[in-house]
């Protein structure tokens, strides 16, 4: 069953009136669950949407360049068009001169986010796994570990927190003021929005489609004049799909810009 038949079973069984979906479709019924060393884990359809998204989008891009060729096909053209856009776009203007053996780690995170925002308007899923916190959470925190590492590697452990901690060319007073202010923007400020821009549009999406064609289905139901607004909702729902991919797209891309400005302020000796 679909997070959107769910819901619309749960709105025609609530009785007369239109009753606004709920936050139910992030948290569905677990599948099932297992425990490893006391922890328990569940699996449930936005973990397995997750996977399919994940093998996807890695059978795709293995498909790409298994029998490379002079003239791309298609699906050759569109692979080696993404890896491009983050290659030139992120990797070399955003990062740096140093940026080229970071394109690797960057194309697979605007790939991977892609495949599954996607997956909020691929029927019988219709919910991206990132609009469940959990998962740009973690991807955050995988990127922050990573421009922390790297800012240590570049530039030494004293020299990356000394620059972090004590800003060039601010006067020494200053730093009761400034240095927490750093240490908020680097250390929490940055993993934390990173998640949340990311998270807060695909749940917002994914709540407006479901206003729009829940509102369409139970207004048709109703009959009478009601069917003239039905339309209206149903109209509005293929076109919020549209700006939903739109969206799709653009999130996936600001969170790996975001990711190489990171870098570029690791990897520079100046902050």
């Amino acid at each position: 069953m679909t997070s959107s038949a769910h819901v619309l079973g749960s709105v025609l069984a609530a009785g007369p009136g239109f009753q606004a979906p709920g936050i139910e479709a992030f948290y569905p019924h677990p599948l099932f669950s297992f425990a490893v060393l006391g922890v328990q884990f569940e699996i449930t359809r936005i973990t397995l949407i997750l996977w399919i998204a994940t093998l996807a989008i890695s059978w795709f891009l293995v498909a790409t360049v298994r029998n490379p060729q002079v003239v791309p096909g298609r699906m050759q053209f569109i692979g080696e068009s993404g890896y491009s856009l983050v290659r030139d776009g992120i990797a070399r203007d955003v990062v740096g001169p140093r940026g080229l053996p970071f394109a690797p780690f960057l194309a697979s995170l605007f790939f991977f986010i892609l495949a599954n925002n996607l997956m909020s308007i691929i029927p019988v899923a219709q919910i991206s796994p990132m609009s469940k916190f959990a998962f740009p959470l973690v991807l955050a925190l995988i990127c922050w570990v990573m421009y922390i590492w790297i800012g240590i590697r570049e530039q030494g452990v004293g020299k990356y927190f000394k620059d972090i901690l004590f800003l060039p060319g601010v006067p020494k007073p200053m730093y009761v003021l400034v240095t927490p202010i750093e240490i908020l923007q680097n250390f929490i400020v940055r993993p934390f929005t990173l998640a949340v821009r990311l998270f807060a549009n695909m749940f917002a999406g994914h709540m407006l489609l479901l206003v729009f064609s829940l509102g369409a289905t139970y207004l048709f139901t109703v009959g009478g004049l009601s069917y003239v607004f039905g339309a209206v909702s149903f109209l509005m729902a293929i076109v919020m799909t549209f700006f939903e991919l739109l969206v799709i797209f653009l999130q996936a891309y600001v969170f790996t810009v975001l990711m190489g400005t990171y870098l570029n302020g690791s990897i520079e000796a100046e902050h």
